[in-house]
């Protein structure tokens, strides 16, 4: 998609910090973060949301083996972390582009944030 931020920040066409990168999804850190740790993990092809992901389409596999790789290089899978995505506008989502919050380095308790 043409102007979709995620998709600028997934394929290098705007600078950010990223944490992890292959052939099929980015990661990079939340400009607002929730938590000590807040990454964004997103797939460089575009996909509004989970709705738009195809039965034979393997992408939200992609993601998940990205954020195991993720939360061992950035050493917190051990004390455990959140994994967050909104599906909507009545979901919270506000960035119309696939993406899987990341959330750890504190004590999360029994809330969604």
């Amino acid at each position: 998609m043409e102007d979709c931020i995620f998709c600028k920040l997934a394929n290098g066409e705007i600078p950010t910090e990223i944490v992890y990168e292959d052939e099929f999804v980015a990661a990079f850190k939340d400009l607002n973060p929730q938590a000590p740790i807040h990454i964004l993990v997103v797939p460089k092809k575009h996909y509004d949301n989970v709705m738009q992901v195809e039965e034979n389409d393997d992408i939200i596999a992609k993601i998940y083996s990205a954020i195991n790789k993720i939360a061992k290089k950035e050493n917190f899978a051990e004390n455990g972390f959140r994994v967050i995505n909104n599906c909507g506008k009545d979901a919270g989502q506000t960035v119309m582009h696939m993406h899987f919050h990341v959330i750890a380095g504190k004590t999360l308790g029994d809330k969604i944030l």
